[in-house]
């Protein structure tokens, strides 16, 4: 009887751990996902910028 506590016990950290990796995976896109748009915005601004300084 000890020992199946202890695998539940066990199976139960495992779960918490995998849970806990999956947030930390979560933020780390959310803040990928925030420096891409920023990224992107910067490109969007430059080439029109560079399209508007071409046309004149």
């Amino acid at each position: 009887m000890l020992k199946f506590n202890i695998f539940q016990f066990i199976v139960s950290m495992f779960q918490f751990v995998v849970f806990g990796f999956g947030i930390y995976a979560f933020v780390l896109f959310i803040r990928f996902c925030t420096r891409g748009i920023k990224a992107f915005d910067l490109y969007i601004a430059e080439k029109t910028n560079k399209d508007m300084t071409d046309k004149n």
